[in-house]
């Protein structure tokens, strides 16, 4: 099994959106067993595929080690796709990780579903956090959505700065344009200068994520689109498949 996480310094860069059409993409590109973990207390992610977190759940409890991680999750309407929602109580999950200490508590969970899954998608919140951290001393492969944008590429540029003080072996970090607009000059002379990046267009259909509830391949599959964010998932497999995974 192997992980990979969707992480921005800020928000509003179209992470969770990324999050949620990867998480198809591995289940039905590539076949994957897939677990798509919502982290985020907005709970965007489980909302996108039309779930709530079950009745009495706690992601807090289980990071605590005393609720069972398992139990929480619930198979979603695609094939080879499962999620482990969103709840209220991740607003005190920074608090609790801070004062346990734990910093290598997020990896163990992981591996509790090295015989269940092929990929686990972590969909985690905004900020340099104390979760943050954990996350990039138990992931794979890190992608950061970003905006071609000085703000955006600015704190991408924090980012990295804060993964050199305490470099993660292993650790592949990817970064995506999203959200690009090549009718606008500044998105087109930024694309333009960094012409190797990954990049996800601003289209209508990826827009409608939130009205539909649906990943983007599930309902326009041959768009361009749905292609983009095919394409981040196959440099996704191929950094993992660089690593020796």
């Amino acid at each position: 099994m192997k992980s990979i996480a969707v992480f921005s310094v800020k928000g509003g860069v179209g992470k969770t959106t990324l999050a949620v059409n990867l998480a198809y993409a591995a289940a039905a590109q590539s076949a994957r067993r897939t677990l798509l973990w919502d982290l985020d207390v907005q709970g965007a992610a489980t909302y996108a595929l039309r779930l709530d977190a079950r009745p009495g759940a706690s992601a807090r409890k289980v990071f605590a080690g005393s609720a069972e991680l398992r139990s929480l999750v619930q198979p979603s309407q695609y094939d080879r796709l499962d999620v482990l929602a969103a709840d209220r109580s991740l607003r005190q999950l920074e608090r609790q990780l801070t004062d346990d200490d734990k910093a290598k508590r997020l990896r163990k969970m992981l591996k509790d579903f090295d015989r269940d899954y092929d990929r686990v998608i972590l969909d985690c919140p905004p900020g340099l956090t104390e979760l943050a951290d954990q996350v990039f001393r138990a992931v794979d492969v890190l992608v950061v959505p970003m905006l071609p944008s000085p703000l955006s590429m600015r704190a991408f540029d924090q980012l990295t700065a804060h993964l050199a003080r305490e470099p993660r072996k292993g650790l592949s970090v990817l970064p995506v344009f999203t959200m690009v607009d090549r009718r606008k000059s500044l998105h087109k002379a930024i694309i333009d200068a960094t012409p190797d990046r990954l990049t996800i267009p601003y289209a209508s259909a990826i827009e409608k994520l939130g009205v539909e509830q649906a990943p983007i391949g599930a309902r326009a599959s041959g768009g361009v689109a749905a292609r983009a964010f095919n394409a981040v998932w196959v440099a996704i497999e191929r950094a993992i498949s660089e690593t020796g995974a």
